[in-house]
């Protein structure tokens, strides 16, 4: 992990190019701040993991997972026997963000049920995973999501690291703004708690994301393809290849007018968009 520091310079050294400006220091942490919060989360890790698993017993609704979407999972380590319950929910694939130390079921053991296992270690409390690291976790999650199946998500308590990944992927694939996919989170897993270095790779994610190539209607304009001011003769193909077209929406004046070309503008964009059963809830255009 990297801390870029903008105020201090190592021995004042500063540049001397025509601009004199003060070189950026990239500083490792301190190996022993990563020493004591290592050993910090192994002294840690039974007693709250026994403290999880009392309250999951007597309070219910502190649950060890909760659905986010309907091919997401997020929630705490697995145990060894709930691999077949996982298997019964449709989980072709578990992301563990635990240290080894903290992991209590086996790759081999996800595999032996027909389950994928994408293994990245991140240290507990104070640390996300890199950015690299997100983007093979939200493309594993895309890929099973596309295949139906679903993907558990989890770290020790369901709180931060993998929530980290699950703000990603809605960012990434449900067009959310950090906030929203946060907001969205809450209202599904409401104890989710996210430390500062975690939430800035959330914002930094979004920031470098590659934006979606999705043509956006404006409240004031509806979208049709030049086939639908041709006739009905194109074939879908035909009509997937054409270009979009937006004309202003109809004026208050002939409102049924208006209504039935928003309605028909809408149906000829959700035919080629394809199917949106398990989508999170999308605000109509009309």
């Amino acid at each position: 992990m990297k801390i870029e520091e903008l105020d201090d310079v190592e021995n004042d050294r500063e540049t001397d190019g025509v601009y004199g400006v003060k070189q950026l220091q990239i500083v490792r942490v301190d190996d022993a701040k990563r020493a004591l919060v290592g050993a910090g989360a192994r002294i840690l890790f039974y007693p709250t993991l026994l403290y999880n698993v009392f309250r999951n017993k007597i309070q219910s609704e502190f649950r060890w997972w909760d659905e986010v979407d309907q091919f997401l999972l997020l929630g705490a380590v697995p145990f060894p026997k709930d691999v077949r319950r996982l298997k019964q929910l449709g989980v072709g694939g578990v992301i563990t963000l635990n240290e080894p130390f903290e992991t209590l079921v086996s790759t081999s053991l996800y595999h032996a049920y027909g389950i994928d296992h994408l293994v990245i270690p991140t240290r507990d409390y104070l640390f996300a995973p890199s950015i690299s690291d997100i983007s093979r976790a939200v493309d594993f999650i895309h890929k099973n999501a596309s295949c139906g199946r679903t993907t558990y998500v989890h770290c020790k308590a369901g709180r931060g690291r993998s929530t980290t990944i699950v703000l990603c992927y809605l960012v990434e694939h449900k067009q959310m703004t950090p906030a929203g996919a946060l907001e969205y989170v809450r209202s599904r897993r409401p104890r989710v708690l996210l430390a500062p270095t975690q939430w800035k790779a959330v914002q930094e994610y979004s920031r470098h994301r590659q934006p979606a190539t999705i043509h956006s209607p404006s409240v004031d304009a509806v979208m049709i393809t030049k086939a639908d001011l041709e006739g009905y003769h194109s074939t879908f193909d035909d009509i997937a290849g054409k270009e979009l077209v937006v004309v202003p929406r109809l004026v208050r004046a002939r409102p049924m007018i208006a209504r039935l070309s928003c309605l028909f503008a809408s149906l000829k964009v959700s035919g080629v968009s394809g199917p949106v059963t398990g989508r999170l809830p999308e605000a109509r255009a009309c």
